[in-house]
Order: structure tokens, then sequence, then C-alpha cells
């Protein structure tokens, strides 16, 4: 089997209710996984496109978040409306959705706006 050209991986972990760090489970990121598998085939890409649920990505402020390889694209905030997007701009066009891109600095950063300092 050749290489995937593209794996992204949708955080689904899921923490206890009421956590100050949030979580991506409770953001319905189930629903936007599949939606991006269905989207996928639907266009023609399974085989040369991966999903998968991810553990979590310690991005749990910009949840749901999603990272596309081999790419290193990051996405956070992402919500049922924006899939479609992914998918065509994205995995068909190859052109990320720069809108929902998390900041390089809010990537593994302590002192990003979105993170709490509680339960880190």
């Amino acid at each position: 089997m050749p290489a995937f050209e593209r794996h992204l991986f949708v955080c689904t972990n899921e923490r206890k209710p009421g956590h100050p760090r949030g979580c991506c489970a409770f953001s319905a990121s189930d629903a936007i996984r599949e939606r991006l598998k269905t989207l996928a085939a639907d266009h023609g890409l399974k085989g040369r496109v991966r999903i998968n649920s991810s553990g979590c990505l310690d991005q749990c402020e910009h949840g749901p978040t999603i990272v596309v390889y081999p790419e290193g694209v990051w996405y956070g905030f992402v919500s049922m409306a924006d899939v479609d997007e992914i998918v065509q701009s994205h995995l068909i066009e190859g052109r990320p959705v720069e809108r929902l891109r998390i900041a390089d600095a809010c990537l593994n950063a302590k002192n990003c706006p979105h993170r709490s300092t509680e339960g880190t």
C-alpha cells in the first residue's frame, strides 16, 4: 500500500466535565471525525487520506483540534460547519484553511491567551 498523502488526527480525548482546559470530546469531535471520513470517501480520497481519532493533542483550549500531516497544520475551534471547507480546501485543493489555523505562538505555549493556568 502506498503512503497516505495526508494523515489527519482528530482529538477525541475526554476530560472530566468542568475541567479548566476544556475537552474536545464534549465539542462534537467524534461527529466531526465521522463527517471528515464520510466526505473524504465521497470525494474519492479513501486510500489517499487517512482520518483517525487521537488521544489528547495537548491543545485543549483550542478544541476541537485537528492536525494534518505531513504539513503539520493545526486547526482549532473546528465546528461541524467547517468540515466541508477543510475537505475541499485542504484535502482536495491543497490549501490550508487559514482562518482555522492555531497560531504558532499558541502551539504548546503556556502563555497562549486561550490557555487556563489551572489544571494544566
